[in-house]
């Protein structure tokens, strides 16, 4: 009989609803640029509000790894990283909210680079939480975003 998942390591199904995810990711800059002018601004606020609500669950996963984590690390230094993961957990949200409420041309650009910061966070803090087999996932699933969000600001 083999041996259960690890599980710290993605599933099957885990990496396919990850890849599934960039369908918005993919379709609607291709939409900005090819859709009249009259909807162009709802397109743009599909994707901006997609992006910001990916954002936000990536800090998301922050308050997830801290509530779970039971290691037997000094009060002090864990109060610390319990500190840190939880403010970290709630910025991309904050800077997500502010994103929308900018012009798409201005909030898709601040949205890629937040992807981007919550990607370099993670390669910071996943091996601490045994994640490390995420991080090839969430480095693919970031470029494209990340590009996706560049070439909407680009079309609006």
């Amino acid at each position: 009989m083999p041996f259960p998942p690890d599980p710290n390591t993605p599933s099957r199904l885990a990496l396919q609803l990850g890849y599934a995810g960039l369908i918005p990711f993919i379709l609607l800059p291709a939409l900005l640029w090819i859709v009249r002018a009259e909807l162009q601004a709802w397109v743009a606020l599909a994707l901006t509000s997609y992006a910001a609500l990916i954002a936000s669950f990536l800090g998301g996963i922050h308050w997830g790894m801290q509530s779970g984590d039971n290691s037997q690390t000094s009060t002090h230094s864990r109060s610390s990283q319990d500190r840190v993961r939880l403010l970290w957990g709630i910025t991309p949200s904050l800077i997500a909210w502010v994103a929308l409420l900018m012009p798409s041309y201005a909030g898709l650009p601040l949205l890629a680079a937040l992807l981007v910061a919550c990607y370099v966070v993670d390669r910071q803090t996943y091996p601490s939480a045994g994640w490390s087999a995420w991080l090839p996932m969430r480095q693919r699933l970031t470029a494209v975003a990340t590009l996706s969000c560049l070439v909407g600001a680009g079309a609006v």
